[in-house]
């Protein structure tokens, strides 16, 4: 489907800023903000102490403050310019009102704002510390071959799920670790790295589940998502599995480090998740999956929370 010409006297710099933060999806930037602050609690180094160092605990919460504004609005924020612009053939399918297939944002317009979040996304990294400019290229590459031809991760929902688990989770996360336990010197630094990947695969359920949202219109264009391969029904399982999986290897990973309070608490907010995917398997629909991201998917991130705070 051929995208619409962006109107006359519609490309300026107050339009381009409009058109950026919708395409940037501010909604979708708690998660790997929210993971980049638990990485930062992870690694258990960051000083905090205004009776004797105002200055320095400032700039704690200074550097905590940009990473979060890295991983959500700039890395997020150009994964999802990138790949609206990438699916925009799919998207004048399922949702021909966006600002792409609608015609009101034009290529030059989406080029701008890519090329400059990713830009003031590795700058922001390399001020942080090479080792996390080195993560946040990696989730740079990560969301481009995720998006774009040929490549294109996702076009198999097992690939593609992973790879947005381990960016969105796991590598902001780790880029958190890194920020104050550059070197991974920290008792628990190994054991934060582990949990990292632990809940970034949990993730991928999560993003199955999203993916409920766009069947129709990846059924048409051939993109393999998980309810295109198995169907729904099936689909909802194999999600809620996964997300369950991850929680139980944390837990036993918990429990085996001898953090038995931290576990205990992981446990209760696993038992939260419980009956949301109940509902979402007996009623495996879009309505069903956005009330589960908005019922089951704060515990599971809360989760996240406790076990890091654990590790000190």
């Amino acid at each position: 489907m051929t995208v619409k010409p962006l109107p006359v006297g519609q490309n300026d710099v107050g339009n381009t800023f409009k058109n950026a933060l919708t395409l940037m999806k501010p909604y979708t930037w708690f998660a790997p903000a929210w993971a980049f602050v638990v990485g930062c609690i992870a690694s258990h180094s960051i000083y905090f102490n205004l009776g004797e160092d105002i200055g320095r605990s400032i700039l704690s919460l200074g550097r905590i403050a940009i990473g979060t504004f890295m991983a959500g609005p700039l890395l997020v924020g150009f994964s999802q310019v990138w790949n609206d612009w990438c699916d925009r053939d799919v998207d004048a399918i399922n949702q021909p009102e966006r600002l792409i297939p609608s015609g009101k944002a034009s290529k030059t317009q989406v080029y701008i704002i890519v090329i400059a979040l990713g830009v003031a996304a590795l700058l922001v990294a390399w001020f942080l510390g090479p080792p996390v400019a080195l993560v946040a290229a990696a989730g740079l590459f990560l969301a481009i071959i995720y998006s774009a031809e040929p490549f294109k991760l996702k076009k198999n929902g097992w690939i593609g799920n992973l790879a947005v688990g381990l960016a969105y989770e796991s590598f902001a996360w780790i880029s958190g670790h890194l920020t104050f336990d550059p070197g991974l010197q920290s008792p628990g630094a190994m054991q934060s790295m582990i949990l990292a990947i632990v809940y970034g695969l949990g993730a991928h359920g999560i993003m199955t589940i999203n993916d409920f949202k766009s069947v129709v219109g990846d059924r048409q264009m051939g993109l393999r998502s998980i309810p295109v391969i198995y169907g729904e029904a099936v689909a909802a399982k194999i999600a809620v599995a996964t997300i369950v999986a991850a929680q139980v290897v944390a837990i036993m990973l918990q429990l085996i480090w001898g953090h038995w309070l931290p576990a205990l608490a992981c446990v209760v907010f696993l038992l939260a998740q419980i009956r949301p995917m109940k509902q979402l398997i007996d009623t495996p629909t879009q309505p069903m999956a956005v009330r589960y991201n908005i019922v089951a998917i704060p515990p599971y991130v809360w989760g996240m929370l406790v076990a890091a705070i654990g590790l000190g």
